[in-house]
């Protein structure tokens, strides 16, 4: 298993103090989103296609630390856009890893190796590598050549820095099984810490809308490549269970108040994939927020979701309140083959409602009376773009 012992022991006490305290919804993980802009434009990506009014935005490491917090989560996962683009990103990581939060730093890796300096390896902070599969499969998927050995040599000077670097692999149905198999065995030669692995969600605004996963789509994928990973110990950086259900094999409904989402907006409503409403405090979102409006079976747009930012939580929680049954699956493995788990019925779902738009007219009609000064756009707060 691909997580770090000092994580899993401090959420697990963490998801343990509040089941004895009765809080019904709790946050486990913040996806904080300093900034939407990016040095790569991915067809799957449903965060670059903003206008650059609202591109040039960025939080600071004031706003940053006040929402990690207000959220009160033990891990911080930052992602974008590439944070590696706001300059004052090693200050905001330092500012989280004082608080004794666990970071997650998602980048693309193209400017890793020159800003790998401004940090320090340390138990509370990972360098998340995004690679979706071998040389062909990730500079297809990001759409420029080279970004993959561009991210193979950094991710081996950070490790040899003494940082602790995963891989994150976003997987589409165009993935052939025996090559992302493949790919986990090459990479994994490589001493990584945890492979992170998800379907892609069917992003509304994103380019390619082709290539998507349905939810017995993702099941089947996901078994065949687990199938070929039996007894060559991958370290895969997710709970058991939650690769028991990529599996198929469990029954989940999702947890989207465990993992949160600040970014330039607000508070985002419901999760980190669905925006349809911001608030300004974390109380706010947890309090006015139709959470049964929202999941798979409640709402069109979450009918084929299974991405670890609104299943992981649950399958936490479940591991949590039932250890013999994590811990076999952690001997055993996902199961990959016989019947699968009963899925959620989608008869009762709402149609979707696409909103998208209300609030990006909103923030660009804040823009316009928003002093230069206060709008947090200042170009010295950019690191160079990559090539």
């Amino acid at each position: 298993m691909g997580l770090a012992l000092n994580q899993v022991l401090k959420v697990g006490a963490y998801v343990v103090k509040q089941q004895l305290k009765g809080v019904k919804r709790y946050p486990l993980v913040l996806m904080l989103e300093p900034l939407f802009k990016c040095n790569l434009a991915c067809s799957g990506c449903g965060k670059i296609d903003y206008p650059d009014e609202i591109l040039n935005q960025r939080l600071s490491v004031e706003q940053c630390l006040e929402a990690v917090d207000e959220c009160g989560a033990p891990v911080v996962s930052i992602a974008g856009g590439e944070p590696l683009l706001h300059k004052e990103m090693a200050e905001i990581v330092r500012g989280i890893i004082k608080r004794k939060k666990f970071v997650i730093l998602c980048t693309n890796a193209l400017l890793l190796d020159k800003r790998m300096d401004e940090y320090e390896p340390n138990p509370y902070f990972t360098w998340d590598i995004h690679l979706d599969g071998d040389r062909e499969m990730h500079d297809a998927a990001v759409d420029q050549k080279g970004v993959y050995d561009r991210a193979v040599a950094v991710l081996k000077k950070a490790k040899a820095r003494g940082f602790r670097v995963c891989i994150n692999t976003t997987l589409f149905n165009n993935a052939d099984p025996e090559r992302v198999a493949n790919f986990f065995d090459d990479i994994s030669k490589l001493g990584i810490d945890g492979i992170m692995t998800s379907p892609g969600y069917a992003y509304e605004r994103a380019p390619d809308q082709a290539h998507f996963l349905n939810r017995t789509t993702t099941k089947n994928l996901f078994r065949d490549i687990l199938r070929r990973g039996k007894g060559k110990k991958w370290m895969l950086g997710h709970s058991p269970l939650f690769m028991d259900f990529l599996a198929g094999n469990q029954t989940y409904e999702c947890t989207p108040w465990g993992n949160p989402t600040r970014n330039y907006f607000g508070w985002q409503k419901p999760c980190y994939l669905i925006g349809e409403g911001y608030v300004s405090s974390f109380k706010e979102l947890m309090e006015t927020t139709d959470w049964d409006a929202y999941g798979v079976g409640n709402y069109e747009k979450c009918a084929d979701c299974m991405v670890h930012s609104g299943f992981e939580a649950t399958a936490v929680i479940d591991s949590v309140k039932h250890p013999l049954k994590v811990a076999m699956a952690a001997i055993r493995g996902p199961r990959t083959e016989g019947p699968m788990a009963p899925d959620i019925s989608l008869d009762n779902q709402r149609p979707a409602e696409y909103v998208f738009s209300d609030h990006v007219r909103t923030a660009m009609e804040r823009l316009k009376h928003t002093p230069k000064a206060a709008a947090n756009s200042d170009a010295s707060v950019y690191a160079e773009s990559a090539e």
